[in-house]
């Protein structure tokens, strides 16, 4: 039964959420402020944060920030504002994915349900052997273990940017739309839409950059994202 921890200061929503994830068989928790879900995170270790972005304490966006040093849960914001940058600050914290209010607690569950099925759908075993290992000019995935490194030098990717990744080094003569870029990260391409996928391509190329991959990701105008011809 997957573990879910939902951090919500607004008790009727925190109650409407926890019914409806109960009635969906998750085993729910819950915390009302920001240190006391760090707490929680520690020691329960949940696989799903439902995380309210307008928590007393630490805020949803310094929770959020502040797990990922420990936790490799999902993470699913919820927020009332509805301008664009909070929604992109949210996820470029390490967020999976977002909700405004008010929401469908029927949407909700679906967009978790969708979360626990990405590791399936990632590693799901092929009809035939293949490599374990994929190296992309300075680039090197391992795909079973999830990992990442530019010349030698580690890079730490979320489940999305990892996935995102994973697509588009599969044939590099490929472009990749955001319909497919949000199929292999999401599972389902309602469960994000264009703002997503951009912003979470622009931090997997800040982390390529960082360690030295420039340019690694192209934009093709109108069409998607591949690999940069000339980073090969």
């Amino acid at each position: 039964m997957a573990r879910v921890l939902v951090v919500e200061d607004t008790e009727s929503i925190r109650e409407i959420v926890e019914m409806a994830l109960t009635d969906a068989c998750f085993d729910v928790r819950s915390a009302g402020d920001g240190d006391s879900a760090l707490l929680e995170l520690r020691a329960w270790q949940p696989d799903v944060v439902v995380l309210d972005l307008n928590i007393p304490g630490p805020n949803g966006l310094e929770v959020c920030s502040r797990l990922r040093d420990f936790s490799n849960a999902y993470v699913l914001m919820l927020t009332a504002r509805v301008d664009e940058v909070d929604k992109l600050v949210g996820l470029s914290t390490g967020a999976d994915d977002y909700l405004t209010k008010p929401f469908s607690p029927r949407e909700l569950v679906a967009r978790i349900q969708a979360m626990l099925r990405r590791p399936k759908a990632l590693g799901a075993t092929p009809a035939a052997p293949v490599p374990t290992e994929r190296v992309v000019g300075p680039v090197r995935l391992d795909v079973q273990a999830h990992e990442v490194t530019v010349d030698g030098a580690h890079v730490e990717l979320t489940k999305l940017e990892f996935a995102l990744l994973d697509l588009l080094t599969e044939n590099v003569r490929l472009v990749r739309t955001r319909d497919q870029l949000r199929r292999r990260a999401w599972g389902e391409p309602w469960l994000a839409d264009d703002h997503a996928v951009d912003v979470h391509l622009s931090n997997l190329r800040r982390k390529l950059a960082s360690a030295g991959a420039t340019g690694f990701i192209a934009t093709v105008r109108g069409v998607g994202y591949r690999v940069n011809r000339d980073a090969l």
